[in-house]
């Protein structure tokens, strides 16, 4: 993949025109609109222009999005039928999509007597709940045969409430008979904490009972809007209870007709979607009485597409290119075998104008780091063969689409370093190793992905070089890079050639370091002056303990790819503890599932989350700067359709 080269493009139309032309670049969806706010804040612009848009209508169409956005999620809640496992979206023709939104009106109406119906079912439900809850705090007040709405007579109070079991009766009644003219305490019922109990006085000496009775923990308890016994009551709301469950049901069985409908609300929620993007549009729109302008930017090689639906309506127009140092949006061109790690370039960040797009270079590396990282065959076959599977059967796109493909591929690379290994489900099938067993030689395996790592690394100074050499900064790329390849290079022919006692290697590789470490001391502070400069040089030089420790990030290659090795051979050990017999056998087939499933999801994010740690810190982190913006045309941005265009 590379950056597209974008033009600006500047219209001027009639008002009466508007409609058609904003309809015809929708379809066409290579217009990515400027906002206007500098031209209005500009005096000159701002005496002639204003800005479209009819705010009212937008606000009308975002509550209608709301409305039936709210009626798809109840209708989904409701649907009986079978649902897919991941949801995409259908495509459609043209003109079927404009055969299902014809009757936008019927089919909003339904989302409002959905909404209804849903509400009535919730407050249905929570009436439901509140008899329920009534008629389980009546039950313990069925002892009690006066009406619960009674609270005196004409000479005495009446309280109802409930006391810990731990207050003593006794002693209870002993204080109220010594303080009051015969104020009584009865229990009704009781439970494990507490006892449900009515308090009678006469009214003179009602504060006092109840003084004597809060100390004790006594709280009263009443029951408002509630008239007659407890018994009484409590067969009324078992009456309501059941006649509630039925209207729920006959609500709920409704809903779920209604369900059956929910693709109507689909399609109508799309082209409310659409209607949406035409008001959002025209905020980046400004107009005089009789005309409207715009500007934006296009993809270079769709001009004479947008240049027939302008000249149709007879526009003024103006496409040029992009001035030297003005930002424009980021559109990234496709290519089927690297675009699937793209994803992991968009989980950082889209690339900056001044910026290389990295995606082309990472996509190599990460594919043999994942691999490497799991390793084992089994694994690999298992991820590659489902993940194609999900592309064969389902309509993925965007990011969810190159994950799932980038994860096929980096099985296949996970199969691939399996059998170089030797791994297959750990060592179930005894497998014997291409090239090595990790296990068995593990330092081996360290020094590879440490000549791995020092090769990422590499190529990351080589991109940087590359860009400050297409910049025209000649003399950064030798200081800043060539001189380090210089150093670095000499460092490793020195450590080879006196070990093997090869003394051209041990001689070339002593000057090469030479020549670097002293290029770097004195060019490494040339931005700085007086003793900056030779500080300077010295912080450059030093910065070699980072590519050391860069180095040595890599040894992750090593130990997740012997994580996953161990773990597995562990999982067929305790399987192969269980011993013979039939149930042996059924017991030692279910560890190895549960155990192999387990290791493959732990280690599988392990890889992912390494492999992309590896590309944001050590390669990224060596040329690449990030923080553009995605190019966003004014296309048809819809949920559950995909609208295919129709050639006309």
């Amino acid at each position: 993949m590379a950056i597209v080269d974008l033009e600006k493009l500047s219209v001027i139309a009639l008002n009466a025109d508007k409609t058609e032309i904003l309809k015809s670049l929708m379809s066409l969806g290579f217009v990515e609109m400027n906002g206007q706010d500098d031209k209005l804040a500009d005096q000159e612009w701002s005496s002639l222009i204003k800005r479209d848009g009819n705010y009212e209508k937008s606000a009308e169409v975002e509550s209608k999005l709301s409305e039936v956005s709210s009626a798809i999620e109840v209708l989904d809640k409701y649907f009986k039928g079978k649902k897919p496992l991941i949801k995409c979206r259908k495509a459609v023709s043209e003109s079927e999509f404009a055969k299902k939104t014809s009757d936008s009106n019927k089919a909003f109406e339904m989302a409002e007597r959905i909404n209804a119906l849903y509400k009535e079912i919730h407050a249905l439900k929570a009436e439901k709940s509140r008899l329920e809850t009534l008629s389980e705090s009546l039950k313990l007040w069925s002892g009690y045969s006066f009406p619960l709405e009674m609270k005196e007579t004409k000479f005495t109070s009446i309280v109802l409430g409930t006391i810990p079991v731990t207050a003593t009766q006794s002693e209870i009644e002993s204080r109220l008979s010594e303080n009051t003219e015969g104020a009584v305490l009865f229990a009704v019922s009781s439970d494990e904490k507490q006892r449900y109990s009515v308090a009678v006085s006469l009214k003179k000496d009602t504060d006092t009972m109840l003084d004597i009775l809060r100390q004790e923990g006594f709280n009263p308890v009443s029951f408002e809007d509630v008239k007659g016994t407890a018994a009484e009551n409590i067969v009324k709301c078992e009456k309501g209870i059941k006649d509630t469950a039925t209207k729920i049901a006959t609500a709920e069985e409704k809903m779920s007709a209604e369900a059956e409908n929910i693709q109507i609300l689909e399609f109508l929620y799309d082209s409310l979607s659409i209607e949406k993007e035409r008001y959002n549009a025209l905020n980046n729109i400004l107009t005089t009485k009789e005309t409207f302008y715009f500007d934006g930017w296009i993809p270079k090689n769709c001009e004479e597409k947008i240049k027939k639906v302008l000249d149709k309506y007879g526009c003024y127009y103006e496409i040029k290119e992009r001035e030297k140092g003005e930002q424009m949006p980021i559109l990234l061109k496709e290519n089927s075998l690297v675009e699937p790690f793209r994803a992991i370039t968009d989980l950082y960040s889209t690339p900056s104008i001044n910026d290389i797009d990295p995606t082309p270079f990472l996509a190599p590396f990460y594919f043999i780091f994942f691999g490497m990282m799991l390793s084992d065959a089994g694994y690999g076959i298992v991820i590659a063969v489902a993940c194609f599977a999900l592309l064969k059967m389902y309509r993925l796109e965007g990011m969810m689409k190159r994950l799932i493909k980038m994860f096929a591929f980096c099985g296949i690379s996970t199969a691939f370093w399996g059998f170089m290994f030797g791994g297959f489900f750990g060592d179930i099938t005894g497998l014997k190793a291409i090239w090595f067993n990790p296990i068995n030689n593990p330092m081996k395996l360290l020094i590879f992905s440490l000549i791995l790592g020092a090769i990422h690394l590499f190529a990351g100074m080589g991109i940087k070089a590359y860009l400050l050499i297409k910049n025209g900064q000649i003399l950064d790329a030798v200081c800043d890079i060539f001189l380090w390849y210089d150093l670095l290079i000499g460092l490793v022919l020195w450590g080879i050639g006196s070990s093997s006692a090869i003394p051209v290697l041990s001689s070339i590789g002593k000057w090469m370091s030479i020549v670097g470490a002293i290029g770097i001391l004195v060019t490494g502070g040339r931005h700085k002056k007086g003793l900056g400069k030779v500080t300077g040089g010295v912080g450059s030089l030093y910065g070699i303990t980072g590519y050391l420790s860069d180095v040595l990030s890599y040894s992750r290659l090593l130990a997740l790819g012997l994580a996953t090795g161990v773990v597995a051979q562990v999982v067929n050990t305790l399987g192969r503890l269980i011993g013979n017999g039939f149930i042996g056998i059924i017991i030692m087939i279910v560890i190895f599932i549960i155990g192999h499933i387990f290791n493959l999801i732990i280690n599988t994010l392990g890889s992912f989350v390494h492999s992309s740690r590896l590309q944001y810190v050590e390669f990224f982190g060596k040329f690449y700067e990030g923080g553009g913006t995605a190019f966003n045309p004014f296309n048809r941005k819809t949920k559950y359709m995909e609208i295919i265009k129709e050639e006309k």
